[in-house]
């Protein structure tokens, strides 16, 4: 097979996304894209690969997808939330806790930015990051007539970046292995933890995002998409409240705070014990925060996030019965109705893993990326590209892990030895090694946010029950400008020898411009 049709499966699932507005169906058309290429190319007739093809979409592609045990304590977790949510509902702990915000929150500027802290205090997961905060803010966004849209474009834009650059998260650890594969691959003699933190100096997407999010909130400014769903939602009438139990009327926080906390902390003690390793903990030269970022990223993020679900849950169920007159019979109604009420997310994701799944057997990937190594490159070219191609990757199969995971062992030994090759000294070489690493990254979060096959994506706007396609259309505008900004004025300046504080500082400013002068008020 050629491998550039290795592409088509993903092409053809963004275009039928685009051209049907409906996102099951493209994921359908794109699996069973790459289905028919791989029977075709297996030695099967036109119409045997059709048939054959679409037999496999289902028998190997979405039941292979639901063979992964992470995959499936996803789903659990998932509903387990949904169900949670639910029955903090009927028992009035949502309506007390958007009481509680409303006091503080009285407009739409206020109870973004509210949003915009709470992402930011869950910092060490981007799943918990995009379904707590997105399923505790929507009721007082509609309240305060914030479109959904921009409800889950400020949950995206703020987890991922988060998670990316923070030294205790669930990344951490993946980030880290394969930063200490490409050093021991190269025989350097640095640390792996050492190479992350001087990549920091040079992941402009991740913090560029943020500070635009923020730049949007205070401004009180849009543009494209984003600025119609806007005035819009500041036009609509007020939602009416969801009714599920006259136990609501009555708005008590606790009851939703309490399950809430058992959710946020189950996660980071189910990370610590999924992670704990006592030759890491009984080292006297390694710091507390190493201990625990070391810890953190060795754990099991999924296990974690499904024992905490199942606690958050249960401790929902067990506050609504003590502090609450809601019968358990109806508990247990408006637990399944959360379960429903998750099921299109479920469908989704499933169907995301499953179009995930042909692009590695097809090796989507590697062919990307092989347009790296064929090219003959300068240098300071290479941070710049990198970027580029794992924006390109990220988009293509929808995963930031996946693109890691291709683009590290890959990028870091070419660019390393490419540096070398040009006659670089090791002090001129180690920049560009370090924008390396941190453009894997950043074009590998750029590339998730724009990609209507991201997980994390479709978490972000089924959490805040947003059109799907509605989110991806009206973020990526914005994902696109920042991501610019960040290569034109940071990645390639700075590989260029320009120091990285100040082109921080040129990018913050052209992005500010372009809010207040591109930007129009609500």
């Amino acid at each position: 097979m050629p491998l550039w049709m290795s592409i088509l499966p993903p092409l053809v699932a963004i275009i039928m996304a685009l051209l049907l507005r409906e996102v099951i169906s493209s994921l359908f058309f794109g699996i069973l894209t790459g289905t028919i290429i791989m029977a075709i190319y297996g030695g099967c007739g036109p119409l045997e690969a059709v048939g054959g093809g679409l037999l496999r979409v289902v028998d190997t592609y979405i039941v292979g997808s639901l063979y992964d045990p992470d995959h499936v304590k996803i789903i659990v977790f998932t509903l387990l939330i949904g169900g949670m949510v639910k029955v903090i509902t009927v028992n009035g702990g949502m309506r007390g806790v958007i009481n509680w915000l409303s006091k503080r929150a009285r407009g739409p500027r206020s109870g973004q930015l509210m949003t915009f802290v709470m992402d930011l205090c869950v910092f060490f997961d981007d799943y918990s990051n995009t379904l707590v905060v997105g399923n505790t803010m929507r009721p007082l966004a509609d309240k305060l007539r914030i479109s959904r849209e921009k409800l889950s474009y400020i949950v995206d834009s703020t987890s991922a970046p988060v998670v990316a650059v923070a030294f205790i998260t669930t990344w951490i650890g993946a980030e880290l292995s394969y930063i200490q594969d490409g050093i021991n691959h190269l025989g350097l003699e640095m640390s792996s933890y050492s190479v992350f933190f001087h990549s920091l100096t040079y992941s402009f997407y991740p913090f560029l995002t943020l500070a635009f999010v923020l730049m949007l909130i205070l401004s009180g400014r849009d543009f494209g998409p984003m600025l119609k769903a806007e005035r819009k939602a500041r036009e609509a009438q007020v939602p009416a409240e969801e009714t599920l139990g006259e136990e609501q009327l009555q708005g008590r926080a606790l009851n939703a705070i309490i399950p809430l906390l058992v959710l946020i902390f189950g996660t980071v003690v189910g990370l610590v014990i999924t992670g704990y390793e006592a030759s890491v903990w009984s080292d006297p030269n390694a710091g507390f925060f190493s201990k625990l970022s070391a810890t953190i990223g060795a754990a099991n993020s999924y296990t974690a996030l499904l024992w905490s679900s199942l606690l958050s849950m249960l401790t929902a169920i067990v506050v609504t019965l003590i502090h609450s007159k809601v019968k358990f019979a109806k508990i247990m109604d408006a637990s399944v109705e959360g379960f429903k009420s998750m099921l299109n997310a479920v469908v989704i994701l499933t169907m995301a893993w499953s179009i995930a799944l042909v692009t590695k057997d097809m090796h989507t990937a590697e062919f990307v990326s092989q347009l790296l190594v064929q090219w003959s490159l300068s240098p300071a070219l290479v941070p710049a590209i990198t970027f580029v191609l794992a924006a390109l990757i990220g988009f293509s199969t929808g995963t930031s892990w996946g693109t890691m995971a291709i683009l590290y062992p890959l990028i870091l030994p070419a660019s390393w030895l490419l540096c070398k090759d040009q006659g670089m000294a090791e002090a001129a070489a180690l920049p560009i090694f370090y924008n390396v690493v941190a453009s894997v990254l950043a074009g590998a979060v750029m590339g998730d946010h724009c990609s209507p096959i991201s997980d994390t994506t479709i978490m972000s706007s089924l959490s805040s029950q947003c059109d799907h396609l509605q989110h991806v259309s009206t973020q990526m505008p914005y994902a696109l400008t920042v991501g610019a900004v960040a290569l034109l004025l940071g990645v390639l300046p700075s590989a260029l020898g320009f120091p990285s504080w100040a082109a921080f500082l040129i990018a913050l400013t052209v992005l500010w411009l372009m809010v207040r002068f591109v930007g129009k008020k609500i």
